[in-house]
């Protein structure tokens, strides 16, 4: 009778991120390429698959940069559109708060008292 001896890697979260855990070839098992499967991969990381029309160049340079990066290229869009979408809620968010502050402060000096003129409390 033989065994097959294996290296006890104790089951950490580093021992996994590090990839000593969870990468080996033997031990994967591939899904099966069915629509069902895909759909729930995509409800389990909320994705929503879409259609949009892009130039092709665009397409390459995403793919050249994608692959400097170790990426796919879909991933690096889905980065590039979060970064552009929270960059422009923060950027409306802080026009946003910059016109109540101008319209607070106008409403303040709207309703404070007029001082009269340096000239015209002098001649008094």
């Amino acid at each position: 009778m033989t065994t097959a001896k294996h290296k006890t890697i104790p089951d950490t979260e580093e021992a996994w991120g590090s990839g000593e855990l969870g990468r080996e070839a033997e031990f994967a098992e591939r899904l099966p390429d069915d629509a069902d499967t895909e759909a729930m991969i995509d409800e389990a990381l909320g994705l929503q698959p879409i259609s949009i029309r892009l130039e092709k160049s665009l397409i390459e340079d995403f793919k050249l940069i994608a692959s400097l990066h170790g990426l796919g290229y879909q991933p690096l869009m889905r980065q590039a559109l979060r970064r552009f979408a929270d960059c422009e809620k923060k950027r409306i968010l802080q026009e946003a708060v910059a016109a109540q502050v101008r319209a607070k402060k106008k409403d303040k000096e709207a309703a404070a008292p007029a001082r009269p003129a340096a000239k015209a409390r002098k001649a008094a």
